[in-house]
């Protein structure tokens, strides 16, 4: 951007933080997400577009995994409440772009987070995939689901 420009607006920039990339050729993140080269998930071709950034994914799954924590003793219509809001926050945010992926990383930790915390909460003594299968936990219990066919899209 031209200095005479920044000027009159009396902003400046940060060096160490600015820098022109070629979206064409190489990838960077702004602002949550990471834009550049893609690969459609059919085709298999290269297209330039956008996703959610690796380190936005592992914020979402690290906030996720702070709901169903074992120590917590609240009503699950509480824990599922306050856990879909925080998703539905995130999903509108990133709700666009190449999701697909991303989507599916967030909602495997999810279930698998939300099967572990009813398996310890009901004493269950396998690992609680027949007690809590994910059509239940995304179903009848109510978590919501981002992607799929039981996940409401945007």
């Amino acid at each position: 951007m031209d200095a005479g420009v920044l000027e009159r607006l009396k902003r400046t920039l940060n060096e160490k933080k600015t820098s022109i990339r070629n979206a064409r050729g190489e990838r960077f993140d702004f602002l949550g997400y990471t834009f550049g080269p893609h690969y459609g998930m059919r085709t298999g071709r290269e297209y330039i577009g956008y996703s959610p950034s690796q380190k936005s994914v592992a914020r979402i799954k690290k906030a996720v995994g702070n709901h169903p924590m074992p120590g917590n003793v609240r009503p699950w219509e509480e824990v599922c409440e306050r856990l879909n809001r925080k998703l539905q926050g995130w999903r509108a945010y990133f709700g666009r772009g190449s999701t697909a992926s991303a989507y599916r990383a967030v909602d495997q930790h999810v279930y698998d987070k939300v099967r572990h915390f009813l398996r310890r909460r009901h004493k269950v003594s396998s690992r609680g995939t027949r007690q809590f299968p994910e059509e239940r936990v995304f179903g009848s219990l109510g978590v919501l689901r981002l992607q799929g066919p039981m996940g409401a899209r945007s």
